[in-house]
């Protein structure tokens, strides 16, 4: 019985767990999380500072780190790297009924605790919208479904360990 009252006491001693259900290293305090460049063919002026802020907002709230300028024990880095549309939903008279539009984001994340966590991935997440609609009358909304589809995947894929 002790030895079973030890085994778990020493694990949980190892990683800390959120109602998120972050996974988060107990020894880890501070995160990083670096500018995300504007690397796509197309850019919208405002997506960089969106999707930076929401990631560290993210983090923020549902954990306990520290946000560092550089050097966390957690590090992001990253870029969007495409933000485009594409028709869908062709018509009979060969015009789309819808229009896809893509983000695409490439993240490298360092886990200097936990080195085997350490991932160097891309994310993509669309939306179709009408395309009678110009996508100028639409981008804002869209890009906020995009955003939380997006930080989602990069916050789970980085602490959420089921």
């Amino acid at each position: 019985m002790i030895v079973l009252v030890l085994s778990v006491s020493a694990f949980n001693s190892c990683i800390t767990y959120s109602f998120t259900g972050a996974s988060i290293p107990i020894t880890a305090k501070t995160i990083s999380i670096g500018y995300f460049e504007n690397n796509a063919d197309f850019v919208n002026p405002t997506l960089s500072e969106t999707l930076t802020q929401s990631l560290r907002d993210r983090f923020s709230s549902q954990s306990s780190l520290t946000l560092i300028p550089s050097g966390g024990d957690l590090q992001f880095e990253g870029e969007i790297t495409n933000y485009k549309t594409s028709p869908q939903a062709i018509q009979g008279n060969d015009v789309a009924a819808l229009t896809r539009l893509t983000v695409t984001v490439h993240i490298k994340y360092t886990n200097l605790i936990e080195p085997e966590n350490n991932f160097d991935s891309s994310f993509s997440a669309y939306e179709d919208y009408n395309s009678e609609l110009d996508l100028t009358s639409v981008q804002d909304g869209l890009i906020e479904v995009l955003k939380e589809m997006l930080i989602d995947d990069i916050f789970n894929k980085a602490v959420v360990n089921w």
